[in-house]
């Protein structure tokens, strides 16, 4: 995998979870207590032994940069390569980028500068394992001109996504473009592979053209004069494009079995936090829940996930809650079905309640 760059868009489909990424890109998103959404498509590119990767920013990106820093927690710290930030501006343009084409259009120069043969392209949206390297022999054994890597399951998504047939020989047949097609579909879960040198073409091809979209006015055009081949991703996969589906992501971790597939076999990296353990006082009652380091226990906690640093005082009741790090919750409440960013303060006495499919949640730093 020496011959592979990795290219990871940290900030596209921000405006699908505006509760989230008011204050951080999608990439940075909290998950299961201590990871971000990034820290995925990261340590795949890292376990599938990619040793140099471009981050695509946007805005908002400070808790992105602090999180991921230097990239040693990765192993990404190095002289050549490594990880490495790049603009959300490109050199020909003033204004950010708007889509994927024009996130590719200002990640050009760092493409053509990559010694690297072949270029992965991910999403940092969804939570899933995938060894790229196996990507990488599948698209070299059928001289693929782009392999995109699908998932099957139901179509849930209420924006922008792309399913397509395949035969059986893998090739896509049929590609389109948020179909009205329902039940289980091959979704193209925003992974792709492809040469360098001929994804560079397909770049500069689109700013002769002026295309404005990757998806409507390449890919979809080009199924019968390209080699698309279809890649399928078999394990567990979750994206998150909603706060709704953000709340069942991370309700899956108490899933033993899906934890397990999750962080089990090859290592999810992410930031290193040295922190106190947690600490459960004689009143506290938890049951079925994840607790970060630092948490400090006295009520009751049921089918919950704490991030590290929340407080729960004494009395206070919360099931099936999401609570990010640094949060005070007082005495005598009760929360259910609650999501609360981080740096927020619920005072004695408060109830709050949401439901599964629409959480009640409580912005950064809100005091309630």
């Amino acid at each position: 995998m020496a011959s592979t760059v990795g290219v990871i868009f940290s900030s596209l489909n921000e405006r699908n979870i505006p509760e989230l990424t008011r204050v951080r890109s999608v990439g940075s998103i909290p998950y299961g207590g201590r990871y971000r959404l990034v820290d995925f498509a990261l340590s795949n590119m890292v376990n599938s032994g990619i040793t140099t990767v471009g981050m695509v920013t946007k805005n908002n990106y400070q808790s992105l940069m602090d999180h991921l820093g230097s990239g040693k927690n990765w192993d990404l710290a190095r002289k050549e390569g490594g990880l490495i930030l790049l603009p959300p501006y490109s050199d020909d343009s003033e204004t950010l980028y708007n889509n994927r084409l024009e996130a590719l259009k200002g990640a050009t120069a760092f493409l053509k500068k990559a010694k690297q043969d072949f270029v992965v392209l991910a999403d940092s949206d969804a939570v899933y394992k995938l060894d790229y390297s196996k990507v990488i022999d599948y698209h070299i054994k059928k001289n693929a001109d782009i392999t995109m890597v699908y998932h099957e399951h139901e179509i849930k998504q209420t924006h922008y996504y792309i399913t397509f047939d395949t035969n059986k020989d893998g090739r896509i047949t049929e590609l389109e473009i948020n179909p009205s097609a329902s039940g289980v579909q091959k979704n193209y879960i925003n992974v792709m592979v492809a040469r360098t040198s001929f994804l560079l073409g397909l770049i500069q091809k689109a700013i002769q053209c002026g295309y404005t979209s990757f998806g409507k006015d390449i890919l979809s055009p080009s199924v019968k004069t390209l080699k698309l081949y279809g890649y399928k991703h078999e394990g567990y996969y979750k994206n998150i494009d909603s706060l709704e589906s953000f709340f069942k992501a991370n309700y899956d971790l108490l899933n033993k079995d899906i934890r397990n597939e999750i962080f089990g076999a090859r290592d999810v990296y992410t930031k290193v936090n040295d922190s106190a353990p947690a600490k459960f006082t004689e009143t506290a009652k938890v049951k079925n829940s994840l607790i970060s380091d630092g948490c400090f226990i006295e009520g009751t906690v049921e089918n919950c996930i704490l991030f590290r640093g929340a407080k729960i005082g004494k009395g206070s009741v919360l099931k099936n809650c999401i609570i990010f790090s640094e949060n005070i919750v007082g005495e005598n409440c009760n929360l259910q079905y609650v999501v609360s960013d981080k740096d927020c303060i619920i005072t004695d006495n408060r109830v709050l309640a949401g439901c599964e499919a629409q959480p009640y949640f409580i912005n950064k730093g809100t005091r309630i």
